[in-house]
Order: structure tokens, then C-alpha cells, then sequence
């Protein structure tokens, strides 16, 4: 104040203040591609992705297919998913569409909706976003912005303490929204109906030279979204692309920043790297990082699965011949359900607490279904939206024990459960995996003649005492129903001391034949087998 008084007096004036610093922004060069240089196939196009680019044109709008979808023209994949970029707000989108729907608190996107049931297929329409310095322009986020509806909820632009871009909705011109985009080669567009890329950081050339590049300072841009980290790994062990040396370079020092990654999508972006095709591949290039094993515990299914605190090279085998089985899968086109490969992942940590239970005197069954809940708890947790993935989990664990119980009514039963395909592939024993694969192609004749094989080697079967009955047949029963047939009266010899009275009748169970649907003539199964 007193400083202030003195200049005054002196006739200094006060020090204009200084501008705000300026973005420096990436912008790179516009380059237009045409299509004997690119040389995409319009034949790997997606029909309703073209529609979606022609209707936003048609009324006034830029509009690009964008991102990983112009990567993988590029080299000859057919994409799994086609994005849209384009010059309108996500309002103006979905007034034009019957089917769109506005998402996304963080980057506000449209799912622009096509079909009904299983067959439906989503386009994600993104506006042009302007490219923003967080330390610059801004507003700072408190400890507990995560949650919805928080001091910063009206704000279009906001950054935690480390740099995380936590909302980021400012709408600007292409040339940004290419730079604001984490590598070169998912920064290009690509106009169907004229057929050329626009390329601004020579994206095209690193495709073609096989090379993961960042755009702009690497240390920055993983600060903004430390889950560009895991993306890194992905798109390296997808593509098989190199790593630029200095995209390489920070990623040691900020790891520790994916602590600050919602649970939710990091898990996500785990189950996207077992579904590449290149599990196996993106695994080695995890460990590589120190992301499997290491004290950050961003993917505990994965630390439980790959790095046990004691080696298991039963269990390691069994994951790596269902990572295997996946990328197969994946690579012929066909369907994987991330319920299966976390299933497998987590079994012997199932059966390791259901033998545990067991042993402490709990019935199997129950001991079963406490296992996969602690397990299901430790490893996954309350993940919002994951519900579903539990079910199927849980009901691929549920169904093991029955494998060993081959009767006709539960095997009937089991082959027509919705997950007879992923349970029977928990299968080791090649004789019982064989049985069920028979079994479940055979014609009634096939599966009948199977059963009577099974009924034949059965062992003789003594009889139990009345104190073991119950206990015995608990072990022995399905869950959810009665394992034993109807009660039958058996005459017995007289009682001793007695002569002359009618010979006294006791209780014997009578199985249902097997062509009136009941058990067959083998009896209950057995209980299910303790753990390995």
C-alpha cells in the first residue's frame, strides 16, 4: 500500500499487468490425402457410421469418421467401432437423429442409435473440442470432484491438482480437436463421402512407419489423462507399432498418477485389453510397464490373476490357455465375453477359499457360494454398472460342481443354461470334458447310451446308515431341488420276538426312471470336488 503511495507521489504509474499466458497449442499442418495415397477400402466402411457423416453434411455440418476407425482403415482392419467428429453442438446432433441420446458429464457425446435388441449398433458422435491449456484456463477441482453436482458442476473446463482433465466441453475448430488428441495416428479424419483423410500431425507417415507417437509434451498430456498410459500399451500391443522414445520417456514417472483414475475406467480399459486380440501381447507389455505385480495395484484381477503372491503354475497355465482361447476367438471374428475371461482369472481363488470353508466343517454348496462372493468383493468391488458381469460370473462359478453330477435330469438341465458353454470350458479332465462336448451334440439315443455308460462304471453303493442320511444327501443334492426320488415301502424280515406278526415295512428310496425326466438309475451325484 505504502509502494503504491509513493510511486503515486513520484508519478510512476502502476505496472500494467501481464496478459494471460497463451495455450501453446500443437497445431500442426492441414494436409488432405486423397484416396490413391491412403488407399482405404470403402468396402470395410460401416454402412450406418456413412449415414450418420451424410446426414450431418446434408444439413450444413463438417462431419468425419475420426480416430481409431481411420487407424485401422489405414491398415487393412475392419474397425469394431466407428466415432464421428463434427462442427455441431451435441444438441444440434440430436435434433437430427429419432435415436440419439446426449451422454457424458466429463466430454458430453451423443450415441446416435440404430436397430433394437442384441443387434443394435451405436455410432458416438464428439463436437470439435478446443485445445486448452489446464494450468492456464482452467478451474481447479477440489479433493472430491468426482462426485456429481459439485462446486465446479456448471463449468465447462476443469482440472484436478495433478492435472487431470476432469471436464472438458468448450467447442472450438477442427485444427484444435486434432491436437488435443493423444497420438498422431488416431488424430486424422476421414470424409466418406470424398474419400480423403485429413492429416494434421503427419499421422499417415507414422502409421506406415509402425510408430506410437504422442502429440505435444508426453509429460503434459499423461497428466491430463493418465489412462493415456494404458493406452499406450494397448494400441502397442494391438498394432505392434514402436514407441517413440521420448512418448516412452515420462511414463515411469507417472504412473502413480492412474491412483487417481476412477475405479470404473480403469477397469474398463482392462477388460478393452483382454478383448484386442493381443492379450497375451498386451499382458507382456504390462508387466514390461511394472503395471502387473508391481505396489500401484491398478488392476487387482490382474496382480491375483498373473502375480500370486505364491507362484501357482497350475493356475498359470489355466489363465494363459483361456488368454489364448480369447485372442483365438477375437481373431476369427468370433464373440468373447469378458465374464468368462474374469472367470478364469479368479477361479483358483475360488476354489482356494472354497476348500478353506470345507475344511472348516461348511456344506459345499454354501461354501461355494460364500467363496464367490469374497472373491467377487476382494477382487472387483462395487463397480457401478457392473452388475450383469457379476451374474454371469457368479453363475459360471455355481455351475462347476455340477459337471461331476451326470444324471439324466441335471444333465438335461445343464446344457440348456444360457452359460453351458463358458462353465464346460473350466473344464481339465479330458475324459469329463469330453463326456459333456459328446453329450451336448449327441441325439437323445447319443445322450441316453452315455448315460447308461455312466450308470455301468458307477461303483456299487453301500448302504447308508440313518445318521448319515442327511448329511450325505445335502452333499449329494442340486441346488435348488432334491437329488433323491419318491419314498417306497420295502418289507423287511420280522422283528425278533415277535412270531406271527406281520413282517414291519420301512422307508426305501425309489429313483425315478429316467424317461419320465427324473434322476436316472445312478442316483445322486456326488459332491463336488475339493479344490485344487
Amino acid at each position: 500500500m505504502i509502494k503504491k503511495f509513493i510511486n503515486r507521489l513520484l508519478g510512476k504509474g502502476e505496472p500494467a499487468e501481464a496478459p494471460p499466458p497463451v495455450p501453446v497449442i500443437p497445431v500442426g499442418v492441414r494436409t488432405e490425402v486423397p484416396a490413391h495415397v491412403h488407399g482405404i477400402d470403402p468396402s470395410l466402411l460401416d454402412a450406418n457410421a456413412v449415414r450418420v457423416v451424410k446426414t450431418l453434411k446434408d444439413a450444413g455440418h463438417q462431419a468425419y469418421i475420426v480416430g481409431g476407425a481411420v487407424r485401422d482403415l489405414l491398415v487393412g482392419m475392419r474397425p469394431k467401432d466407428f466415432d464421428v467428429a463434427t462442427d455441431a453442438t451435441p444438441e444440434q446432433v440430436k435434433a437430427l437423429f429419432r435415436r440419439a441420446f446426449i451422454i457424458g458429464r466429463r466430454f458430453r457425446l451423443v450415441h446416435v442409435v440404430f436397430g433394437r435388441g442384441r443387434e443394435h449398433e451405436v455410432i458416438e458422435v464428439s463436437t470439435f473440442r478446443a485445445y486448452l491449456d489446464p494450468a492456464a484456463t482452467a478451474d481447479a477441482a477440489p479433493a472430491d470432484e468426482k462426485r456429481r453436482g459439485g462446486p465446479t458442476a456448471d463449468k465447462t473446463h476443469v482440472v484436478d491438482a495433478a492435472g487431470r482433465v476432469l471436464r472438458d466441453n468448450v467447442w472450438g475448430p477442427q485444427i484444435e480437436d486434432a491436437a488435443r488428441r493423444d497420438f498422431t495416428i488416431n488424430a486424422m479424419y476421414y470424409d466418406p463421402t470424398t474419400q480423403t483423410v485429413v492429416d494434421y500431425h503427419n499421422g499417415l507417415a507414422d502409421v506406415r512407419a509402425k510408430l506410437l507417437r504422442m502429440i505435444g509434451d508426453p509429460d503434459t498430456r499423461y497428466r491430463e489423462d493418465p489412462v493415456r498410459i494404458i493406452r499406450v500399451v494397448r494400441f502397442a500391443a494391438k498394432l505392434g507399432f514402436a514407441l517413440d522414445p521420448a512418448t516412452a520417456r515420462p511414463i515411469a514417472a507417472t504412473l502413480p498418477l492412474l491412483s487417481n483414475v476412477p475405479i470404473s475406467r480403469l477397469f474398463d480399459e482392462m477388460v478393452k485389453l483382454l478383448q484386442t486380440g493381443h492379450a497375451l501381447a498386451s499382458i507382456e507389455q504390462l508387466r514390461k510397464f511394472g503395471l502387473i505385480g508391481g505396489s500401484l495395484g491398478v488392476f487387482p484381477v490382474l496382480d491375483a490373476a498373473l502375480a500370486p503372491a505364491k507362484p501357482n503354475p497350475v493356475r498359470e497355465k489355466f489363465v494363459r490357455l483361456s488368454l489364448q482361447d480369447t485372442d483365438t476367438r477375437v481373431n476369427e471374428g468370433r464373440s468373447v465375453v469378458p465374464s468368462y475371461m474374469l472367470a478364469t482369472m479368479l477361479w483358483h481363488d475360488v476354489q482356494e477359499r472354497w476348500a478353506a470353508l470345507r475344511a472348516a466343517g461348511e456344506s459345499p454348496f454354501p461354501a461355494l457360494q460364500q467363496a464367490v462372493d469374497a472373491v467377487f468383493d476382494a477382487r472387483i468391488g462395487d463397480i457401478s454398472g457392473r452388475g450383469k458381469l457379476a451374474a454371469d460370473m457368479r453363475e459360471i462359478w455355481l455351475m462347476q460342481p455340477r459337471f461331476e453330477r451326470r444324471t439324466a435330469s441335471s444333465a438335461a438341465s445343464l446344457i440348456a443354461q444360457v452359460r453351458f458353454r463358458a462353465g464346460y470350458d473350466f473344464q481339465v479332465s479330458v475324459d469329463l470334458a469330453d463326456w459333456w462336448e459328446d453329450f451336448h451334440l449327441g441325439s437323445d439315443d447319443d445322450r441316453e447310451a452315455l448315460l447308461r455308460d455312466v450308470r455301468a462304471s458307477a461303483p456299487p453303493r453301500s448302504r447308508r446308515s440313518r445318521a448319515a442320511g442327511p448329511a450325505a444327501a445335502v452333499a449329494g443334492a442340486e441346488p435348488g431341488g432334491d437329488a433323491q426320488g419318491d419314498d417306497e415301502d420295502e418289507p423287511v424280515e420280522a422283528t425278533p420276538g415277535r412270531e406271527g406278526a406281520p413282517p414291519r415295512k420301512r422307508r426305501r428310496r425309489r429313483r425315478k426312471p429316467a424317461g419320465a425326466g427324473g434322476a436316472a438309475a445312478g442316483g445322486a451325484g456326488e459332491a463336488p470336488p475339493a479344490a485344487d
